[in-house]
């Protein structure tokens, strides 16, 4: 049988060459496409925020406050001093006791004063001797001048000598009443009324003029005296309110006004003391007492606020981040008023009531960034009996 092998072999030759082709093109396709799988990267997932990660825009009033401290004087006080010299013979109180104005306090020994105070009524009584015999001899000459029997010269010594002796009666009463005040003085009684603070001495000491014997306070009026920034004093007025509380009341809050400002800044610290006035009718309070509190100095309109924690920078303007439609959006915003102590600023403009802010803290947070709000969990249910 005759074949024409050559010529199969010529057509068989480039058909194999060309699948051969094919089959290499495809493999190279099919490694590009998984190149291309390989090369995308896969959609992130949205940043979860908890509940505590966002706040509501509200309407609330803030005040804003000065936080002041500082100690508790009495306003009245005495420290009560010997008058005259002597030795101390009782000292009738002790410290906490409560005295009345006009109370008799100590007592100091009076001989001397005694005698001093006899000394002069004595004297008292000679000079009126002196003026009665000058007053009769006035009257003698007066009558031998209208009988010419003297010279008229005689009857102007006796009215000298007259009024000389008046003059000495008066120098010696005040000599008198002046002993009988330092005879008084031995007694020693309370200026006003409160309570003894420090006695000083005991009965038998020697004491002299101007010596502290016993110190007294009134409690029923304490004042609080404050430092303030100089830059607050223009807000601080004589009237306003203050609520504080010391050390050892626990919560209880007492009250207190603006009474006095001083004129001048201290040199240290530049700060300008307030004088506050504290009633303590039922004295509670004790002198020396630390007070911390804070002075309302302003209080605004409802407006619209957000946490402080909410509010960013941007080259020194402020804004902030607002979830909306799943995502994070930058809003430049108009600050009002702030109050550090309750964490809220005033939002004049830029927001509205009911936005959500962010006021998580973290850097990875920008905008633009896709973020989902997780629901807030539900609070437990009480075990069962």
């Amino acid at each position: 049988m005759f074949t024409d092998e050559p010529r199969a072999a010529k057509v068989v030759g480039p058909l194999k060459m060309w699948l051969l082709a094919a089959s290499l093109m495809g493999l190279a396709a099919c490694g590009k496409g998984e190149a291309k799988l390989e090369d995308a990267k896969p959609i992130a997932p949205p940043t979860e925020l908890a509940p505590a990660d966002v706040a509501v825009v509200e309407s609330k009033s803030l005040s804003r406050v000065l936080p002041l401290s500082g100690s508790l004087m009495p306003v009245v006080q005495a420290t009560v001093k010997a008058k005259v010299a002597g030795e101390l013979l009782a000292v009738t109180v002790r410290e906490g006791e409560t005295v009345s104005k006009g109370a008799v306090l100590a007592r100091i020994e009076t001989r001397n004063q005694q005698a001093q105070v006899d000394s002069q009524r004595a004297n008292v009584e000679k000079a009126r001797a002196d003026l009665a015999v000058a007053k009769l001899e006035l009257d003698n000459n007066q009558r031998l001048l209208d009988k010419k029997f003297i010279a008229s010269t005689l009857v102007d010594t006796s009215k000298g000598t007259y009024a000389a002796a008046a003059a000495g009666l008066k120098a010696a009463e005040a000599q008198a009443r002046l002993a009988e005040i330092g005879l008084e003085d031995a007694v020693v009684r309370a200026p006003i009324s409160g309570i003894v603070a420090k006695r000083m001495v005991q009965p038998g000491e020697k004491v002299s003029p101007d010596e502290p014997l016993l110190s007294l306070v009134d409690l029923s009026l304490l004042t609080l005296e404050a430092p303030a920034p100089a830059s607050e004093v223009p807000s601080i007025k004589v009237g306003q309110s203050v609520r504080f509380t010391v050390d050892g009341f626990g919560e209880r809050a007492f009250e207190g006004q603006v009474e006095r400002i001083n004129p001048v800044a201290e040199s240290g610290s530049r700060s300008i003391l307030i004088y506050l006035a504290v009633p303590n009718s039922d004295g509670s309070l004790k002198g020396g007492m630390f007070a911390k509190g804070t002075l309302q100095l302003d209080a605004s309109a409802p407006m619209p606020v957000i946490p402080l924690s909410a509010v960013r920078t941007d080259s020194g303007l402020p804004y902030v981040l607002v979830v909306k439609d799943g995502k994070l959006l930058q809003k430049p915003v108009t600050l009002g008023l702030k109050s550090e102590e309750v964490g809220l600023v005033q939002v004049s403009s830029g927001l509205a009531l009911g936005e959500q802010v962010l006021v998580a803290s973290s850097s990875l947070l920008k905008s633009g960034m896709s973020v989902v709000l997780k629901p807030a969990m539900a609070a437990p249910a009480a075990a069962k009996n």
